[in-house]
This record gives structure tokens, C-alpha cells and sequence, in this order.
């Protein structure tokens, strides 16, 4: 009977801290890949927080595991109000 290896990943974690708060997300993509760039605006400016490169599949994976919870949060704390648009122009526009 030939002995199970169980191979060890060790992921380094480069961003100090508790991570970086976002308020505002982008998301694009193409046949290959989804893009999602994270930012934390607070107007009259900005900055970009993280940028995620993806493939299909795996974003769809990340999809998931958000809404799955999402539900256990909901469950435990109750429905989450969802935030209203923003009315009126924050300092940028998207190209039509």
C-alpha cells in the first residue's frame, strides 16, 4: 500500500496589516480573462487598493463562494440593505 503525500503550500502575504479597505470596485473582461481593480474612494479623490487578473472558471469560483457567504452572513446578522447609486457625478466618468 503505498503512503498518501501531502504536499505542504506556504503563501506569503506581502500587504500589512488587516488588508485594505474598498468602497468601489471595476470589473471588465474578455474571453480569457476577468479583470477586477478595488479602490477606496472618498471625494474628492481616490486610489486604487488591489487589481485581480482571473480566468473565467476561477472567477466564477470566487462568484460562488461570495454568495455562498453572503447567506451565512444574512443568516447570522440579518438582510443587508443595499447601498442607494450615487447621484450626480463623484469626479469621473465611465466612456460610452
Amino acid at each position: 500500500m503505498a503512503q498518501e503525500q501531502q504536499n505542504q503550500i506556504q503563501i506569503s502575504d506581502p500587504i500589512p496589516g488587516g488588508g485594505e479597505y474598498c468602497n468601489w470596485a471595476h470589473i471588465l473582461h474578455n474571453k480569457e480573462e476577468f479583470r477586477i481593480t478595488f479602490g477606496n474612494v472618498m471625494p474628492p479623490s481616490g486610489r486604487v487598493t488591489a487589481k485581480i487578473v482571473t480566468t473565467p472558471s476561477h472567477f466564477k469560483s470566487i462568484v460562488m463562494a461570495l454568495n455562498e457567504n453572503l447567506k451565512m452572513y444574512e443568516k447570522t446578522f440579518g438582510a443587508i440593505e443595499e447601498s442607494k447609486p450615487v447621484e450626480g457625478e463623484i469626479g469621473f466618468k465611465a466612456k460610452d
